[in-house]
């Protein structure tokens, strides 16, 4: 726990210096003040992060943390656990869609064994395995404390590493069958929200196990004591004890991985409902962590707007996506890429000889 209480202890605020400056520098471009929205916000925010006004992102990683779940021993997704490891396999071969629009993006996929409920051997895989699978939630507590920080340092050490080989760019991405059960679970948990409201399809359950999946969370919140006032909810420690009683090894690794990339003061993009429940939970541990945080798109998981506004996020794109794996995250390495560019090559009023309004 000091190593947790260090690595939070270090997160610093964004250069609110540097933001200025880059809003400077997009005044002077040849446009009206403003009128490129977003890309404008993203190149304020990564200037911010980064202390540079105009960063450069040569080496982009996408980290795909894996991990089974104990509960969907309730029969509560459309799909067997099995597909966990079948998929890791398929992200480590290149024939996933995050594989593809990783290449399409320029960035790299690390994928990383947080939690898998088999044996899988690779050359490019990246073991970090805390146990095999969590616990059935609804039953008991899912993780140990001690798993819990284990798996939030063993993605903060991923970064670390990453960025010592020069990526400084990153996006979180996950695989684990129902894991947007531990994701709706968290989300009640750390807001109050209604599970009505808080759980979604999924992989795309009817309304019979919709109800079904309902139910089993709201089992989980009352078998691990998690109905709490609102004054309680905000705290760090009920976070991080959240975290351990319904949430999973893939979602730990990813609020490591948020934590390591706002220490070593990286932007790391968020992409669905799962990413976004660890940007939940990171930012109840470490606040400072959500300047450095972009969400990348608004899924189809109807839960998935609350957690934006849980967090204080607004995201990039409504593309109507709900795969997870870290696609919508990639994918918005484009618009980021697009900012970079806006910065860089897009003439300046006096440049150009072009007379403001």
């Amino acid at each position: 726990m000091n190593r947790m209480q260090e690595i939070i202890d270090s997160i610093r605020p964004v250069y609110q210096e540097v933001v200025n400056q880059a809003n400077e520098h997009l005044n002077q471009l040849t446009k009206p003040q403003g009128s490129l929205g977003k890309l404008e916000d993203i190149a304020r925010q990564v200037a911010g992060i980064t202390g540079e006004v105009m960063p450069i992102f040569d080496k982009k990683a996408v980290i795909v943390m894996a991990g089974d779940h104990g509960v969907c021993e309730e029969g509560i997704s459309a799909f067997p656990a099995e597909v966990t490891p079948q998929m890791v396999l398929n992200f480590l071969y290149g024939g996933a869609a995050v594989n593809v629009l990783a290449r399409h993006a320029g960035a790299e996929v690390f994928c990383v064994d947080m939690g898998v409920n088999a044996d899988l051997e690779h050359p490019d895989l990246v073991s970090r395995k805390v146990r095999k699978g969590t616990r059935n939630m609804a039953r008991e507590a899912a993780l140990t404390l001690d798993e819990t920080v284990q798996a939030i340092q063993a993605g903060v050490e991923i970064v670390d590493e990453l960025v010592e080989k020069g990526y400084r760019l990153f996006a979180m991405g996950e695989m684990g069958i129902g894991n947007t059960t531990a994701s709706a679970a968290i989300l009640c948990a750390l807001t109050g929200l209604n599970t009505s409201i808080a759980v979604g399809r999924g992989t795309g359950i009817d309304d019979g196990k919709w109800l079904h999946k309902v139910s089993v969370v709201n089992k989980a919140l009352e078998v691990n004591g998690l109905r709490v006032d609102e004054v309680n909810r905000s705290s760090a420690e009920y976070a991080l004890d959240v975290l351990m009683k319904v949430g999973g090894l893939e979602i730990a690794g990813l609020v490591g991985v948020i934590l390591g990339a706002a220490k070593n003061r990286c932007p790391v993009v968020v992409d669905g409902f799962i990413s976004s429940a660890a940007a939940l939970v990171a930012s109840r541990l470490a606040p400072l962590s959500a300047s450095y945080m972009l969400a990348s798109h608004l899924s189809q998981e109807q839960g998935h707007a609350k957690l934006l506004e849980a967090v204080g996020l607004a995201a990039m794109l409504q593309m109507d996506m709900r795969l997870g794996e870290g696609t919508g995250a990639v994918l918005a390495f484009n618009l980021i890429d697009a900012a970079g560019k806006i910065m860089k090559e897009m003439a300046t009023f006096e440049s150009a000889g072009v007379s403001r309004g």
